[in-house]
């Protein structure tokens, strides 16, 4: 798979280590990096993605955006290692006000990265082969379309490691997919494969192999920068309105509810599992 075209480079933009930007004409590729394994979201990738949109959306080059991973996978999610030290303070025994406010500005901070990709009103077109797990899941309910190869799959898999998501998710996927199909995947952590990704709408189309993905995403993308670039971003703008009021409040809520009630015996057993590489048993404390 071809790399983005980094010739053109995307004005205002710092050195990056999580993503790649490209300008190829008007339409910009944006590719996850990692450095984690299997593109996982580290420190670096939440500082950067707000960066990286908040400069395609000011860049009056870019009229649409293709957001994919790097190697096979689009992205396994949080970093967790990498991301302890953030919530080091809010599991060590009784946390009071304090450690729980830090906590609180944290999820915060987590979010606003993932809405900076709605919030863009240049339009984005997430294309997704491998895995998309987690924040990964957070992050292409953030685009406006989304496309995979026969490969993808998905999974809202924070339940698994007693954690409610809070990262956009369970804000966005609703009026992508419908609740009841939101209810089974976000109660069970289950996988979904890109057969049935492509049934319940949580893309639109399903591609043979990555290289086709690809070409097809900077294809939609090059379709939509041939329209009036001021009417495409109108058009962004007011279907976002639809439900910009419940995402913002379903996300105020999820990080106070998460800064209450996050720590927990089976949270600690979870990430004590994770690092043995074995199952979790949770007990409900």
């Amino acid at each position: 798979m071809s790399a983005p075209d980094a010739t053109q480079p995307v004005a205002g933009l710092p050195e990056l280590v999580s993503l790649q930007v490209g300008l190829d004409g008007p339409v910009a590729e944006v590719r996850l990096l990692g450095p984690g394994k299997g593109n996982a979201m580290g420190p670096d990738f939440w500082r950067e993605l707000p960066q990286v949109f908040a400069a395609l959306d000011a860049d009056p080059r870019v009229r649409a955006v293709v957001l994919t991973g790097s190697g096979k996978h689009f992205s396994y999610g949080l970093d967790l290692p990498a991301m302890m030290g953030s919530w080091a303070p809010l599991l060590a025994g009784d946390a009071l006000a304090g450690p729980r406010t830090e906590f609180h500005g944290e999820v915060r901070r987590l979010q606003d990265a993932v809405s900076s990709i709605a919030a863009c009103r240049k339009p984005v077109i997430a294309a997704v082969s491998g895995w998309c797990i987690g924040g990964g899941v957070d992050v292409i309910t953030a685009a406006d379309v989304r496309l995979a190869s026969a490969d993808a799959k998905f999974s809202v898999r924070e339940v698994k490691v007693a954690i409610v998501a809070d990262i956009g998710s369970l804000q966005r996927l609703g009026s992508i997919i419908g609740e009841g199909h939101v209810r089974e995947l976000a109660l069970t952590g289950k996988d979904v494969d890109a057969a049935r990704a492509e049934r319940i709408g949580l893309v639109n189309e399903v591609y043979p192999d990555q290289d086709t993905l690809l070409a097809k995403a900077r294809e939609l993308a090059a379709e939509i920068a041939d329209n009036p670039p001021l009417v495409v971003q109108g058009t962004k703008q007011v279907l976002a309105a639809n439900t910009e009021r419940q995402v913002a409040e379903g996300l105020r809520y999820v990080a106070a509810w998460n800064s209450a009630f996050l720590p927990s015996k089976d949270l600690q057993e979870a990430i004590q599992a994770f690092l043995e590489r074995r199952a979790p048993e949770f007990k409900g404390e």
